[in-house]
């Protein structure tokens, strides 16, 4: 199958940032196959009118926990730990994997919708999420994370082989669309044992490895009075870091923790929303990037954020750290473009995506130009981070197959899909 968008505003990535051209965009299998001004000589299968949309790389949510959609805006205003012991391991406590079903493909509908192709999840039963995911036609990296609060746990009656298995079992699922990392959910909720050998095995078997690191203070003051060292030290020294690693937070990282993660290359994710909602503060993201430091965006969770929403968290994270540090010209659009987009794709490992560019991945999406709010605009970068919303998605294409179109899901049946959700929450919270 083959498809030519015609009339299109085209967003097109060079080393001085970003710019567009109105012209055709040809997708042929799963590749884009013609970018250009001009009308290209060969046929295509269908034509698209797109005039007055904005064709742009597909986002890349690199940290979420999809499934908390069912706790969404059931604990705000509380601090991580309160956030977590008081409020949430409760609930999952009563979670089964039907749960996680429903939540899965409810949460992939608002993604989808808001012009996301790609996320790297958190969350137990993910069997249950790569059914969605396999469904859907979306791309995504899971996993089934690790957790240990025993000195004297054994390695063989720790999660480690059941993540191991899954790991086995379902990484590149799909065509390669569902891939499988390895993930440690905190260094407060594991023992050093336990995490060495994971972080072995990890590197043995060439996977990525997920962590979330540096969240909050009380998080940071236990590091140093139970170990002595900062959580990104704790990790470096158990040989964490000599796999591809995707840290979650980094909301207190030094200036030598940022020297480890330049290191040993690993790619930090700013969730800005989820940690200002628990009161954290934010990532020092300046530092992160003049470090070199392939960093990407996420929404976290819902009940940390309570939306999926990226576009949201692009211009947060533009702006935040501007007003922090007294400096319009600190963090640049074409920055927070790339943290969603090809630096997102960097993470996940995936070769060939996040950018448009003929033979690249045609994971595309597009966003309604003519809205009374996104006219004038005279700097597409700004546009992008500033103006355009989520609402403003009208299709999105994952590996050349369109998923989404005019508030249509293509792949998946919304009704059937949100009235199980709904059921399903109202019972349980009942």
């Amino acid at each position: 199958m083959s498809v030519l968008f015609c009339n299109a505003r085209i967003l097109l990535r060079n080393s001085e940032g970003y710019t567009s051209i109105v012209g055709y965009l040809g997708v042929d299998k799963e590749y884009i196959d013609y970018i250009g001004e001009e009308k290209p000589i060969r046929k295509y299968d269908e034509e698209k009118d797109y005039t007055n949309r904005l064709i742009m790389p597909g986002l890349y949510n690199s940290h979420t926990h999809s499934p908390m959609v069912f706790m969404r805006g059931i604990a705000n205003g509380y601090s991580l730990e309160e956030w977590l012991n008081d409020r949430i391991f409760p609930i999952e406590s009563k979670m089964k994997a039907k749960h996680i079903e429903a939540a899965s493909f409810y949460a992939i509908l608002e993604m989808i919708a808001s012009g996301i192709v790609s996320f790297t999840d958190m969350y137990f039963f993910p069997e249950e999420t790569a059914k969605a995911v396999i469904a859907s036609g979306m791309k995504a990296n899971i996993n089934k994370y690790l957790l240990c609060f025993d000195e004297e746990q054994t390695i063989e009656d720790s999660m480690i082989p059941s993540s191991v298995a899954f790991y086995d079992e379902y990484n590149n699922k799909a065509s390669g669309r569902l891939k499988v990392d390895f993930a440690i959910h905190a260094q407060y909720t594991c023992k050093p044992h336990i995490v060495k050998e994971y972080g072995r095995l990890c590197k043995e078997k060439g996977a990525i490895m997920h962590i979330h690191c540096s969240e909050s203070e009380t998080e940071m003051n236990g590091s140093n009075e139970n170990y002595g060292v900062t959580p990104v030290k704790w990790f470096e020294d158990l040989g964490v870091l000599e796999n591809p690693v995707v840290a979650a937070h980094c909301v207190l990282v030094n200036d030598e923790d940022i020297e480890i993660m330049k290191k040993y290359h690993v790619s930090p994710v700013h969730n800005p929303t989820s940690n200002l909602m628990l009161g954290n503060g934010f990532m020092p993201l300046r530092k992160c990037l003049d470090a070199g430091l392939n960093v990407g965006i996420g929404t976290d969770g819902t009940a940390s954020n309570n939306n999926l929403n990226l576009f949201e968290e692009m211009h947060i994270a533009s702006i935040i750290h501007n007003g922090i540090n007294h400096d319009p010209k600190c963090i640049a659009s074409k920055e927070i473009i790339d943290m969603a987009t090809v630096n997102g794709a960097k993470l996940q490992g995936r070769e060939k995506c996040g950018e448009i560019k003929e033979g690249y991945k045609a994971d595309l999406i597009a966003l309604k130009l003519d809205n009374i709010h996104t006219y004038p605009f005279f700097d597409i970068a700004v546009e992008i981070t500033h103006t355009l919303q989520a609402s403003d998605i009208c299709m999105n294409m994952v590996d050349g197959k369109i998923l989404y179109e005019d508030g249509e899901y293509l792949t998946l049946d919304k009704d059937k899909i949100v009235k199980e959700f709904k059921e399903m929450v109202e019972e349980f919270h009942a």
